[in-house]
């Protein structure tokens, strides 16, 4: 088969990567063989590659995000059958999807809803599971009624919009001009440009001083330590990519709680539940796209052969919603 593989423990560049011919892989016993139709593109995909994993085998092929059809399963799987279709996320210390064929573990493996299509399938694993995971598993939703949603124009911050306007929340976004043509489609009750504005004094002024209830943030440590003042009374700041710094804060005193998104962490923990949750996520978020209720914001697609140039758009802040690439 044919795939994107780093081809040696020293390449570490997306121009590295190699279009190349590889045995066909059989399922183990717990797996299934999935023939790939179409992939989802995400940072983290450009990330593992640039800082390599320690578990990798040479070649290794790339890509976490799948949406495909069974073709042989594993002696042990009983819950699939051979040409169903299925979408997941992938372990990131394993062999991955960016290939003709994929052998992924069958417990994190959802079923496609009937009239959901494999680039949308694609397009709501990685990204759209993480804001799924930081909207409805982390902090309850119970009283809560305002949220700030950094990088609206993102893969995760997209999706985050629209969960919570869903879960009846009035939400807050952050996004530069450029791209708020784009986050306007999505329903935000109020968009702030970073660039322009200072985020927490609008935020206050949005609030009558409280300040939101809940905040996703995707942007880093430094945004996440400001989030903390602009946090209401038990708030809650679900972070994915840095941790606020606590030391000056008086969050205990406010009954503010921190969460952390670590979404492929669940293929490591060994617990049973976790790994069967990502199935249970895409699952939700696939249903709600058939009922036209979610965006999945496949917002390009391209060829297999231009993964390379998707990923390096990706690096370059160029992209806005999702890239997906298709085998068909």
């Amino acid at each position: 088969m044919q795939a994107w593989v780093v081809e040696k423990n020293e390449q570490r560049q997306i121009d590295d990567l190699q279009f190349i011919q590889i045995a066909t892989p059989a399922p183990g016993a717990d797996e299934l063989l999935v023939k790939v139709h179409s992939v989802g593109l995400n940072p983290v995909d450009y990330k593992v590659i640039e800082g390599g994993v320690a578990t990798w085998h040479y070649p290794h092929v790339v890509g976490l995000d799948v949406a495909g059809e069974v073709v042989a399963i594993g002696t042990d799987v009983s819950q699939f059958t051979v040409g169903e279709r299925v979408f997941y996320h992938g372990d990131l210390t394993r062999q991955g999807g960016f290939a003709e064929f994929a052998t992924p573990k069958a417990d994190v493996v959802a079923k496609m809803p009937a009239d959901l299509t494999y680039a949308q399938a694609a397009a709501l694993l990685c990204g759209a599971m993480t804001a799924y995971q930081a909207i409805f598993r982390k902090a309850s939703l119970t009283n809560r009624h305002t949220a700030l949603i950094h990088a609206g124009a993102g893969g995760v911050g997209g999706i985050a919009i629209q969960l919570a306007k869903l879960a009846g929340l009035k939400v807050l976004t952050t996004v530069s001009k450029r791209k708020q043509a784009f986050v306007t489609n999505l329903h935000p009750d109020f968009m702030i440009d970073y660039r322009t504005q200072n985020v927490t004094q609008v935020v206050q002024q949005l609030t009558a001083g409280l300040g939101v209830d809940l905040i996703v943030n995707t942007i880093g440590a430094k945004a996440a330590t400001a989030d903390l003042d602009r946090l209401a009374y038990n708030g809650a700041l679900v972070t994915i990519d840095g941790q606020p710094d606590l030391r000056a804060s008086d969050y205990a005193r406010r009954g503010i709680g921190v969460f952390s998104v670590n979404l492929g962490g669940a293929h490591q923990s060994k617990n049973p539940q976790q790994r069967q949750d990502l199935a249970k996520m895409a699952t939700e978020l696939g249903n709600l796209v058939v009922a036209h209720k979610l965006n999945p914001l496949v917002e390009r697609q391209i060829s297999f052969q231009e993964i390379p140039q998707g990923l390096q758009a990706i690096k370059a802040h160029e992209v806005i919603g999702k890239i997906v690439a298709n085998w068909d």
